[in-house]
C-alpha cells in the first residue's frame, strides 16, 4: 500500500514537471478570427492557410499525412504561433514511423494568405528478415545465467510489411523454430472509418516448446529440456482503437487463448497451470489509454507518455484463469538545454487475486522494459509492483549523414547520435504468499545506480552500454537493445 500512494504521488509529481515543459498541445487552431486576434500581440498578423501541398509521399496516401496536421485550408493563425505549430506538426509525422524526415515549409503569395508544403522522405516498408534471437529475456540473462548456450536461440523468419496500400496497416508474420516454435500473424489497420479515428487489430498465434522454464528458483528461471513437446499454445485476438485527438488514443482488446502442458510439466510443477491441470482455456477483455506528448518515441528527449491500462482475464464461468491486473505508466523527459536532458520513468502494477494464481500466470516485473537496472538476470514475482527509473544524460555527439551512393534511397538518411549517462532506479515487489523458492527480492526496497551510454541510429536503432551498482553488493557491466523505456 506505501508503494502504490507513493507512485501515484510521483504520478502527479511528475505529471505536474512534464506538462509545464510542453506548453501546447492542442489539436486544432482557434478558426474564430474575433477570437484568435485577442491572443495576437502587436506584431504578429493574422494569417489564412489556403493550400496544403504534398511532396515525396509515393506510397502513402495523402490523407494519411493530413491527419497529422493541425492546420486545415481556412484556417486562421497567428503569424508568430505558425513556426511552432508545424514543429509540432513535424515530429507527429516523424512519430507515426512511417518516414525518415518531414519537413513543413509556407509560401506566402498574397498578402494575409500561405500556402503549406509537406516534403516527406519515406522509410523502407518491407521487412523480410531472419530470425537469430535469444530465447531468453535480455542478453545479460543469456550470458550470466545460461553461459552464452548457443542452443538457446531462435531461428527463422520474421516478415513485416509496414504502410500497407499506403494507409499505414501493418502486416506481420512469423515462422520461428529452434529454442521454441512460435507462428504469428496478424494485420493492423489504424483507421477503418473515413474520419480516422477508429482502428482494429487481428491476430493469430500458435506457439510450443520443448524447453520450458516450469518454475522460478531463487529469482531465475529453472528450465527443463525434453525430446516431446512440454508446452503448446494457441491465441486469437481482436483489437479496436479510437483516436479522437492527436495524443490520446483508447484500444479494447478481446482474446481467446487454450494452453495445454505434458505430463512432466504437470508432474514437476503441479500448479503450472492450476491444480493438477493440464490444460488451461479462458477468455480475456482489456482496455487500455495513452496519452502520448513525447517529440520522438524512438528516442524522447522532451514531453510525456502516460499509459494506463486494466485486463480481465476469465469472462465466463467456464474460464480456467480468473484474474484482473492493472497498470499505469508514465515518463517524464526535460530538455535541460546545452544537450543535457533528464528523464524519469514510474510503472506500478496491482492483479488480484494475489494467491492461488497459475504459476504461468504470475505477474513479476523483469519482463521487457519492466526492469530494475542491475537486476536483468533476475525474475522478480509478485501481484504488486512498484518501479522508477531516472536518467541524466548529456550528448556528445550528433549527426546525420547522407549516404549518396546507397541505391536505395530510404537507405540514404543515417542518423548517428551518442549520449553519455548516469541513472539510479528503486523498486519493490510484494511477493506472492507461500512461494518460498524465490522471495529473497520481494517485500523490500531494491535499487541500484550506473553510467553508460547510448548510441541512436535510424530506423529507431538504440544500442545501451551500462555498468550498474545494485544493492545486493553487485555490480557489471550489462547490454541491451532499444531505449530504457
Amino acid at each position: 500500500m506505501r508503494a502504490f500512494f507513493l507512485s501515484l504521488w510521483s504520478l502527479l509529481l511528475l505529471h505536474s514537471i512534464s506538462a509545464s515543459a510542453v506548453v501546447i498541445m492542442q489539436d486544432t487552431v482557434r478558426r474564430n478570427p474575433h477570437r484568435q486576434e485577442a491572443l495576437v500581440d502587436s506584431s504578429a498578423r493574422l494569417l489564412t492557410i489556403n493550400q496544403i501541398y504534398l511532396a515525396g509521399n509515393r506510397l502513402t496516401r495523402d490523407r494519411i499525412i493530413l491527419r497529422e496536421l493541425s492546420l486545415k485550408p481556412g484556417d486562421l493563425v497567428s503569424s508568430t504561433d505558425l513556426p511552432a505549430i508545424l514543429e509540432r506538426d513535424q515530429k507527429k509525422l516523424i512519430n507515426t514511423r512511417l518516414f525518415n524526415t518531414a519537413t513543413i515549409r509556407t509560401m506566402e503569395l498574397e498578402p494575409g494568405k500561405t500556402d503549406l508544403v509537406v516534403d516527406v522522405n519515406e522509410r523502407w516498408y518491407t521487412f523480410p528478415a531472419p530470425i537469430f534471437d535469444l530465447a531468453d529475456r535480455n542478453f545479460n540473462e543469456w550470458w550470466q545465467n545460461y553461459g552464452h548456450d548457443f542452443r538457446r536461440v531462435n531461428y527463422g523468419l520474421r516478415a513485416y510489411q509496414y504502410n500497407m496500400r499506403g494507409r499505414n496497416e501493418t502486416l506481420r508474420f512469423v515462422a520461428q523454430f529452434g529454442f521454441m516454435r512460435r507462428f504469428e500473424l496478424s494485420y493492423r489497420f489504424p483507421y477503418i472509418d473515413r474520419k480516422q479515428k477508429q482502428g482494429l487489430t487481428i491476430d493469430l498465434d500458435f506457439s510450443e516448446t520443448k524447453n520450458l522454464a516450469y518454475r522460478t528458483l531463487d529469482h531465475k528461471l529453472d528450465y527443463i529440456r525434453s525430446s516431446r513437446m512440454l508446452r503448446n499454445t494457441r491465441g486469437v485476438g481482436i483489437g479496436y482503437s479510437y483516436r479522437k485527438s492527436f495524443y490520446e488514443t483508447h484500444a479494447l482488446r478481446v482474446e481467446y487463448r487454450d494452453t495445454r502442458i505434458s505430463d512432466t510439466i504437470a508432474y514437476l510443477n503441479p500448479t503450472y497451470l492450476g491444480e493438477e491441470q493440464k490444460r488451461q482455456r479462458y477468455g480475456s477483455v482489456s482496455y487500455n489509454f495513452t496519452s502520448d506528448h513525447r517529440d520522438y518515441v524512438g528516442y524522447p528527449l522532451k514531453g510525456y507518455f502516460l499509459t494506463a491500462g486494466i485486463i480481465r482475464n476469465g469472462i465466463t464461468g467456464a474460464d480456467d484463469l480468473k484474474k484482473t491486473e492493472i497498470t499505469i505508466s508514465m515518463a517524464g523527459f526535460l530538455d535541460l538545454k546545452k544537450g543535457f536532458y533528464l528523464s524519469d520513468n514510474i510503472v506500478t502494477s496491482w492483479s488480484s487475486p494475489s494467491s492461488g494464481i497459475p504459476y504461468a500466470s504470475f505477474n513479476a516485473m523483469g519482463y521487457k522494459r519492466q526492469i530494475i537496472r542491475g537486476y536483468e538476470v533476475y525474475v522478480i514475482e509478485g501481484p504488486k509492483f512498484f518501479l522508477n527509473k531516472a536518467t541524466f544524460k548529456k550528448r556528445i555527439f550528433s549527426h546525420i549523414y547522407h549516404w549518396k551512393a546507397m541505391p536505395i534511397p530510404q537507405f540514404r538518411h543515417i542518423p548517428l547520435a551518442i549520449y553519455l549517462k548516469t541513472y539510479t532506479d528503486v523498486g519493490y515487489v510484494e511477493g506472492y504468499p507461500n512461494y518460498t523458492i524465490s522471495n529473497r527480492l520481494v517485500n523490500r526496497w531494491l535499487s541500484s545506480v550506473g553510467a553508460g551510454f547510448d548510441i541512436v541510429g535510424s530506423y529507431d536503432a538504440v544500442l545501451r552500454f551500462e555498468y550498474t551498482f545494485n544493492a545486493e553488493g553487485q555490480q557489471g557491466f550489462f547490454f541491451n537493445i532499444k531505449k530504457e523505456f
